[in-house]
Order: C-alpha cells, then sequence, then structure tokens
C-alpha cells in the first residue's frame, strides 16, 4: 500500500496495528508517522520500527493518507477537533475509540470528511484479532479495501453496519472476558482432577483455540462438530447433558443480551 499512515496514539491497540502493517508488508515503515504526547515513546518506537517521530498531532494529521485516532474515548473529540483543519480534504479517519458514533465524530470533523469507526478487540495484541469496520457513506470502496486489509494484518476483519455495533461489542469486543472465564473453569476442573495449573491452563487454552478454528476453516455447523465428538453413552455427551442442564447456552446468551444493553444505552449518555 502506497499511502501515507499516521497515528495520533499509539497504546497497546495502536501499537497492535502498527506491528501488524509493518510485520505484513503492507507499510513499509518510512510511511508512518506517529505522534503521542510522551516524546520518549515516540522515540522508543521510532527505534523499534523505524517509523517517522512527529513533533505535533497537527504534523501526522498534514501527512497523512489514513489517520489513525488511537487515543482514549474520552479525548477523541477533543484530539480530533484540534487537528481537523489540519487534515487533507481526501485524508481517511480512522477511530478506533469505542462508543464514538460515526454521527458524533462528523460533528466535529465535518461531514464533508471520510470517517471509518473501528473496533478491534484485545487479541489483536497477538495478532488474533476481530475487527469491525464501519464507513460512513463518504469513504471510497477503495478506502474500505485498504482499512480491512490493515486490519486483516493482525486477525480478522469485515465491514459492519452501525447499525450493528453493539452486537459487535458482545460477540467480540467484550466476548475475551466470557472465553478467558470458561478458560479459567475448565482449568479448574482439571486442576480438581490432579492436573498441575499451569498445564490446565495450557490444555484449556488451546482446546479453546483449536475448536474455533475448526469451525472458521471447515465452514461445518458448530452444532454439527459438536455432535462428532459425543459418541453415544460416551463421556462428552454426559458433560453436554450437564451444561444444558444448567442452562449453559442460555446464561451465554442473556450475559451477551445484557452487554449489547449496556453498549447501547452508553453510546447515548
Amino acid at each position: 500500500m502506497d499511502k501515507k499512515i499516521g497515528f495520533i496514539g499509539c497504546g497497546n491497540m495502536g501499537q497492535a496495528i502498527l506491528e501488524g502493517m509493518i510485520a505484513s508488508g503492507q507499510v513499509v515503515p518510512g510511511n508512518i508517522w506517529v505522534y503521542t504526547p510522551s516524546p520518549d515513546k515516540v522515540e522508543a518506537l521510532r527505534e523499534k520500527f523505524a517509523i517517522n517521530a512527529a513533533e505535533s498531532a497537527q504534523q501526522v494529521a498534514q501527512v497523512a493518507d489514513i489517520l489513525f485516532g488511537a487515543v482514549k474515548p474520552n479525548i477523541m473529540l477533543k484530539v480530533m477537533s484540534e487537528v481537523n483543519s489540519s487534515l487533507n480534504k481526501d485524508t481517511v479517519v480512522i477511530s478506533i475509540a469505542a462508543g464514538i458514533t460515526l454521527e458524533t465524530l462528523a460533528k466535529v470533523l465535518g461531514h464533508d470528511r471520510k470517517i471509518i469507526r473501528a473496533m478491534p478487540n484485545t487479541p489483536a495484541l497477538v495478532n488474533a484479532g476481530m475487527t469491525s469496520v464501519t464507513p460512513n457513506s463518504l469513504v471510497t470502496a477503495e478506502d474500505i479495501s485498504d482499512a480491512v486489509n490493515i486490519f486483516r494484518s493482525f486477525g480478522y476483519a469485515e465491514v459492519v453496519n452501525e447499525s450493528l455495533i453493539h452486537s459487535v461489542v458482545g460477540v467480540s469486543g467484550s466476548a475475551p472476558a466470557y472465553v478467558f472465564m470458561f478458560i479459567e473453569a475448565m482449568a479448574d476442573a482439571a486442576v480438581l482432577g490432579g492436573m498441575p495449573r499451569q498445564q490446565a491452563y495450557r490444555f484449556a487454552a488451546q482446546t479453546l483455540m483449536g475448536s474455533a478454528k475448526m469451525v472458521l476453516e471447515t465452514d461445518v455447523h458448530p452444532g454439527e462438530l459438536k455432535d462428532k465428538v459425543c459418541s453415544p453413552g460416551g463421556t462428552t455427551i454426559e458433560a453436554v447433558r450437564v451444561l444444558e442442564e444448567k442452562g449453559f447456552r442460555s446464561a451465554v446468551i442473556e450475559a451477551m443480551v445484557k452487554c449489547m444493553a449496556k453498549s447501547e444505552l452508553l453510546s447515548k449518555s
């Protein structure tokens, strides 16, 4: 990609995006500019990745074809308002700030701006992220493709309508927490059975990762994959019976419904 990429803010998620782009070869370090309020951090990023260390947010805005707003949500709008006059008219602004809508961003940047709202999740930090990409009507097909490819450099990404953003929060944004709880519970049971704890974590986590990979790569319905593990009268169907008895699926659905409702409530505050 022969475009100049700018980062205003570069915390854990920003750095995951930065590393993904460079490692995948999509963007050469010399085409990346980064600014954070900490000169030491910018210098450390320059030394590590050979990117350009910017002296101000405005400098990044002036040079960038694609600008990542990677600061905390509580200061995103303030930062965007400060750099708006420095942006080129065709710059694509990508916000990764949770809870800030396209309309809210447009009120600050202008309704004539190309804006993308993206929501990566924390597995992006280990190159296994899931990201939603939500463009406004001014973003071109080429711009969308560039954005999706950037986010796919450290996991997977799909274009999602903004009306589904609360579902995204439930199924990927907040979901790593539920998955970690499941891994912890599986490991606890294995420890109860006598397995050393660190080994139990490895067995549980690897099993979860492998099972997810089967869903993604086989295109077989999860229920069918479950059935293939459940031998008649065997150990697996006994475990499945107990999970159903305890309301496992119902609990997960109800938790996600509450999560999505909370996301919607927070977006209106």
